[in-house]
């Protein structure tokens, strides 16, 4: 039977509050995720939380008992609290009807299969959570094989970056890298390194792009280093017709990913 909790001066409600903070996150190596709709789908893939947080009110919806059931099959804890725990818990007014606790996920380089995909996505020092969230969901849109971070990227596991991804950070492999590791771990096999510039006559559509793709975008006010631009085998551009010189980065990665995909499906 779950158990209730409704002082928001419990200790495991204070030490779940503090995984919005990233020191916590990575001290603990686990992280929140918030909503129905992305605990089911990770239920889906076969991840469940540690703990599952809910409020009465939401208790009778089926997918809620549903989550219940599976996390207490697998030995984790399901706890009944109030809709003003759970705002607190997730940082948002309105709350979600369920706040789980993740182990945090994540591979490396060795155990990735670049063969498993013809698209994988690359991001250099991304900074905006929303950012890196909607890539993930376009990484799982377009059957990419993974999302390979490089340097220092916000936190895939932040509560706002889960949040935006809608539930693909369970479906698409996240590795946290930095550039010379990538690099060395790239050219190890095949694989075409294809970066998103300005500095660059080469149309998008263009290119040819053989599989596998990795596409690379840079950060988001600084564009890519040079060497990292000199190392790729080809850089491309989306033609701006407006007086906008350049996409935000989320949107340049999903035109290119699809352009892709369009030519890998022939």
């Amino acid at each position: 039977m779950p158990r209730e909790i409704t002082a928001y001066s419990n200790p495991l409600i204070k030490w779940a509050r503090d995984l919005r903070d990233k020191r916590h996150r990575k001290q603990s190596r686990q992280f929140l995720a918030e909503g129905l709709r992305i605990l089911t789908e990770a239920r889906e893939t076969g991840r469940l939380p540690t703990l599952l947080f809910y409020a009465r009110p939401s208790a009778g919806h089926p997918l809620v008992r549903d989550l219940i059931e599976a996390v207490e099959a697998s030995e984790g804890e399901a706890i009944e609290t109030t809709p003003d725990i759970l705002s607190k818990l997730s940082g948002k007014d309105n709350p979600q009807a369920v706040v789980g606790v993740f182990e945090e996920l994540g591979v490396t380089l060795d155990e990735l299969d670049r063969n498993a995909s013809g698209i994988w996505l690359v991001a250099e020092r991304l900074r905006d959570p929303g950012n890196l969230g909607t890539i993930l969901r376009t990484g799982d849109a377009v059957g990419a094989g993974g999302l390979i971070l490089i340097g220092e990227c916000v936190d895939p596991f932040s509560v706002e970056a889960v949040r935006a991804s809608m539930g693909a950070l369970f479906t698409v492999p996240i590795v946290r890298t930095e550039w010379q590791p990538f690099l060395d771990w790239l050219r190890q096999g095949p694989g075409q390194l294809v970066g998103l510039s300005l500095d660059t006559d080469s149309d998008y559509r263009a290119a040819r792009y053989a599989a596998p793709t990795f596409l690379l975008t840079g950060n988001e006010a600084q564009g890519m280093p040079p060497e990292y631009a000199k190392a790729c085998d080809t850089l491309v551009k989306i033609p701006m017709l407006g007086k906008a010189d350049s996409l935000n980065a989320a949107v340049a990665t999903a035109v290119m990913a699809y352009e892709v995909l369009a030519q890998q499906r022939g």
